[in-house]
């Protein structure tokens, strides 16, 4: 891949090379490096792919092993755990060079009427259209507006809203215009942009590569609308970091919610971008 990315589609195009194996068809960054947002996405996209049109993602838990190559193709070989009556799991192994980057345990569901209760609120932020655009690194076609900081100012926000740029209507599922697994496939993209642990970083003790993400998604949430993205440090101990974070609708709804653990330990360069 020697062609550079115009825009979300390009990094998140998978193709299929044989039985539930896929590779990256998309163009390269710009970054020099694999975004752990781009390569669980596209898991997801293959993983997908092996389940009943009926059945949504609900869950996924990954683990980052190796860094990547954007460069590079990134193959995907989805291991088909169980197919119950309502749930579908499934296992991916995103490999290049013949070594493992990423591994992911994903589930689908079938949907299910039942109770819908919120507990908490959706954290105060404004509204997105009155805010100044702002842009994020790693991310491609994504608007994205920060409300006031919850934390001290950081090299990435802790708070922010976001939306996806890219016509996401037009390589949607025809039977169905919010296309689910489309919409998690971008918000696992997005959701792995920041980092929760802004607050705990205190002299030369930040955070550095991630170990694990999970991300859990409670109901259906479109991405070419604004999403309240809001991070929240919990413990740093034994040389790892944890955070936990939610992702809600403009209106308030709680769409999806999300956990993070990286290594976290002195470096010797300071990041000098703030946001």
């Amino acid at each position: 891949m020697t062609t550079h990315t115009s825009s979300l589609f390009d990094l998140l195009r998978i193709k299929q090379l044989d039985y539930d194996l896929f590779c990256s068809a998309g163009a390269a960054s710009t970054f020099g490096w694999l975004y752990g947002g781009q390569v669980a996405a596209q898991a997801l996209l293959a993983a997908g792919q092996t389940v009943a049109p009926d059945r949504v993602p609900h869950s996924l838990h990954g683990n980052f092993l190796r860094s990547g190559d954007d460069a590079c193709p990134t193959y995907l070989r989805v291991a088909r755990d169980r197919d119950g009556r309502s749930f579908s799991a499934r296992r991916v192994e995103a490999t290049q060079k013949g070594e493992v980057l990423f591994t992911m345990a994903v589930s689908f569901h079938r949907r299910e009427e039942g109770m819908d209760r919120q507990m908490d609120p959706a954290p105060a932020a404004g509204d997105p259209d009155e805010l100044e655009p702002v842009r994020l690194p790693l991310l491609v076609s994504m608007d994205c507006r920060l409300p006031a900081q919850p934390y001290a100012p950081g090299f990435m926000p802790t708070r922010y809203w976001a939306r996806c740029t890219a016509d996401l209507a037009a390589v949607a599922d025809p039977t169905d215009p919010a296309d689910p697994l489309l919409h998690a496939a971008v918000l696992t993209y997005l959701s792995d942009m920041s980092t929760g642990l802004i607050a705990l970083h205190e002299g030369p003790w930040r955070q550095s590569p991630t170990l694990s993400h999970s991300l859990w998604l409670h109901r259906p949430i479109r991405l070419d609308d604004w999403v309240l993205v809001d991070l929240v440090p919990r413990s740093v101990a034994g040389g790892r970091g944890w955070y936990t974070g939610t992702v809600h609708t403009r209106d308030g709804r709680l769409g999806a919610s999300l956990a993070q653990e990286s290594l976290f330990g002195r470096i010797r360069r300071e990041p000098t971008t703030e946001v």
